[in-house]
């Protein structure tokens, strides 16, 4: 290499050299490929399909061609990339569930909602321009955009399509660049119109009175948006948040009939979400699922419940956090501005920038045509002169050499005054064409008038760019589709809802074997026992409850009741589930609702108030709840019911002590107060909670006694007292039970 070479040869570290090139590639993703222009709302590959199609004459009005033509001529013409990511572009601009107004018209297979990519290859499709796609395309050959040669340099592209309405919000845009990305919904035409027409009115208005007229995002599938209003309009104020979309649903015949979908939600996926659940028994309460959904009904999904009892509401919660019914959607108003520079922008900026450009293009647009109109007038003088000069004209023409500038020379004309004359045919050299010319020369002239009015006029230049607006808007325009509900949050079922609510009976043996009977007309006393072995408590109650046992030292367990063996055998041990004490035996069970009130108490003469959810405990081993005095037996706990008022404590000495439940406190756990006074070795040997109205029954081996509430006045007393003496005959009495009037 000579010194020369070396000496022209440049030298830079490799650091700075990957940096500029990756930079360089990140501004290219960001600018050329990413993310949309404020503008047209499009990005290039849009933009050059839309304008290629209007170059192969596919209008709304036009007969469809093959997809695969058009992919062609914007591959080979202006977007040298991969011809499947090219058409994957065009699908989603004709998708009526992808975009709020589609550009392209599809004819064929252009993918479902259920699946987007199911698309039909483009050899198969046909497509042509919506009516829509003239907002962007009618003004393009008016001189309202700037050209650039395409990627080879043999043709001219539009930098922008001369959107007459903001594109850029009316049907959004997703896109991932290098360190930045973009989410912009879609909305409603007719709400962003008037907003823009607000903004020209009065430059001065707020993000907060914007979102009055701009509530929310205007989705093409429908559906509810639960986010409140005053989270969206924050949204709205920093261009960035998270809206959440939830289905819309009704009844039917005891149906659920759903029938729209969060936005980009597939339907054949929710009832997939929906029947993997109820395979895995999590919807009990679902018997059947079925999709109704046909062209007239795009979206209509059937959920049958099992009964008419279910809780629908309750029921659309539990689907609504746990499937696609409802669904976070992303909100980025990242875009490529006037300055050709990304920046997530708020929505008053994202609409004046716009206006801004409207206003541009409108007076490119005016300025195109006066030039037209001036150039039209220029000519129209020359063909007058001519018309009042006809003769010497003709003569001019036949005997000059040089006709062209003879003219010019003779009546002081322009060359594309004298050009125009040349090119007049001799059927236009009439008196009637003479008249034709004044007329149009009249009109061209209150046409330039009125253009010089506008463009020197501000306020009428804004009075056009809205009137035009508005006119768009009464012809593209529908109503809202996405409406805006409160909803409270959906919560989904915990486990234990998801539990059949059937009526059984829990029995408990002696020896603590258990098991669980269908129904309430359960004998527990006459079912089989092994040897040794008998009954010792029953519980009715639901399966969806809780299941709380007591032992011997005061711990309390917990087991799911539904889950526990069937009573026509002898039951399990539950020491086989249990991790009691080696000299724990059982002494109770109780069935409920957490917050029921239960009795505990030892025969110690002590007891206490608690809620059944105290027994509750998350290991096997329990949780100590009563604490049980030195050398005293835990006695079996006892179910209150809403109506118990009054307290019955008989103890083996023979004494009865009746008092006011009230006086008993509620505690979570411990030794709890004094409920009889009893001296060793006498104890507590029954208790009893009942209604003031019930008849207390005492048993004392076959004999028992009946108390009417008159017949305890005389064992009435305040708690802790020693009570009165039962007749001789009751003296040891083992149990106590209540029965009403």
């Amino acid at each position: 290499m000579s010194d020369e070479q070396v000496f022209n040869t440049e030298r830079q570290t490799l650091s700075a050299f990957a940096e500029k090139a990756y930079l360089d590639y990140a501004m290219y993703v960001i600018l050329d490929r990413a993310l949309p222009h404020i503008g047209d709302g499009l990005k290039p590959v849009q933009r050059r399909i839309v304008y290629a199609m209007s170059e192969l004459g596919l209008s709304a009005v036009s007969k469809p061609k093959k997809a695969a033509r058009t992919v062609g001529d914007v591959i080979g013409k202006f977007h040298p990339h991969g011809d499947s990511a090219c058409y994957e572009a065009m699908v989603i601009m004709a998708q009526p569930f992808s975009l709020r107004y589609p550009l392209v018209d599809g004819h064929g297979n252009w993918g479902t909602a259920d699946d987007p990519k199911s698309f039909a290859a483009m050899r198969y499709t046909e497509s042509r321009l919506t009516a829509y796609a003239n907002v962007l395309l009618s003004e393009l050959g008016q001189g309202t955009v700037n050209w650039a040669p395409n990627f080879d340099g043999t043709l001219k592209e539009p930098m922008l399509l001369p959107a007459r309405l903001p594109n850029l919000l009316l049907n959004g845009g997703t896109g991932i660049a290098v360190g930045m990305a973009t989410d912009i919904p879609p909305h409603n035409l007719r709400e962003v119109a008037k907003a823009c027409v607000k903004l020209i009115e009065s430059p001065d208005t707020s993000v907060a009175q914007l979102c009055r007229i701009v509530p929310a995002p205007d989705f093409p599938t429908g559906a509810e948006i639960i986010t409140p209003r005053s989270e969206i309009r924050k949204i709205y104020e920093t261009g960035a948040g998270m809206l959440r979309a939830r289905a819309s649903y009704s009844v039917e015949d005891g149906e659920i009939v759903i029938t729209a979908l969060p936005y980009q939600t597939s339907g054949a996926k929710v009832l997939e979400q929906i029947a993997g659940q109820m395979q895995a028994r999590k919807l009990p309460m679902v018997a059947d699922l079925r999709d109704e959904s046909d062209h007239e009904n795009p979206t209509r999904l059937i959920i049958v419940p099992r009964s008419n009892r279910v809780d629908v509401e309750r029921l659309m919660a539990h689907l609504f956090a746990s499937t696609g019914l409802e669904k976070g959607i992303r909100v980025n108003l990242n875009v490529i501005g006037l300055d050709g520079r990304p920046q997530v922008k708020n929505l008053k900026q994202i609409l004046s920038e716009w206006i801004e450009f409207r206003t541009e293009t409108v007076k490119r647009r005016l300025n195109f045509r006066l030039d037209q109109v001036v150039d039209r007038l220029h000519i129209l003088e020359g063909l007058l002169i001519a018309y009042l000069n006809i003769d010497e004209v003709i003569r001019i023409i036949r005997y000059e050499d040089d006709p062209k500038q003879a003219l010019m020379r003779r009546f002081e004309l322009s060359g594309t005054q004298a050009d125009a004359i040349l090119d007049l045919r001799l059927r236009h050299l009439m008196k009637l064409e003479e008249f034709k010319i004044k007329g149009e020369r009249d009109e061209l002239e209150a046409e330039r008038k009125s253009l010089e009015s506008l463009l020197k006029s501000r306020q009428k230049l804004d009075q056009l760019i809205s009137d035009e607006i508005t006119a768009d808007a009464e012809k593209f325009g529908d109503a809202r589709r996405s409406l805006l509900a409160e909803r409270q949050e959906a919560r989904a079922f915990d486990e234990s809802e998801l539990i059949p609510a059937e009526p059984i009976t829990v029995i408990l043996s002696r020896h603590g074997w258990i098991r669980a009977g269908k129904g309430y007309d359960v004998d527990a006393e006459s079912l089989s026992y092994k040897s040794g072995d008998e009954f010792l408590a029953a519980a009715p109650g639901r399966s969806n409850q809780t299941l709380a046992l007591l032992d011997s030292t005061g711990r309390g367990y917990t087991l799911p009741a539904n889950k526990l063996p069937s009573a026509r055998g002898q039951g399990e041990p539950l020491t086989g589930k249990l991790s009691p004490a080696d000299s724990a035996q059982f002494v109770g069970v109780l069935l409920g609702d957490p917050d029921e009130r239960v009795l505990l108490a030892s025969d110690a003469g002590y007891g206490f108030v608690t809620r059944l959810g105290e027994l509750v405990a998350r290991n096997r081993s329990g949780k100590a709840v009563l604490s049980v005095p030195k050398g005293a037996a835990v006695l079996p706990p006892q179910a209150l019911a809403e109506v118990d008022n009054e307290l019955c404590v008989v103890t083996r000495e023979g004494r009865l002590l009746c008092f006011d439940l009230e006086e008993l406190p509620e505690m979570a756990k411990g030794k709890g107060n004094k409920l009889v006074g009893v001296k060793a070795p006498d104890g507590v040997a029954a208790i009893c909670a009942l209604p003031a109205d019930a008849v207390l029954q005492l048993f004392s081996g076959k004999r028992h006694l009946n108390l009417k509430p008159a017949d305890r006045d005389v064992y009435r007393g305040t708690r802790a007292q020693r009570g009165k003496f039962l007749p001789r005959g009751f003296r040891q009495v083992h149990a106590a039970a209540r029965s009403q009037d």
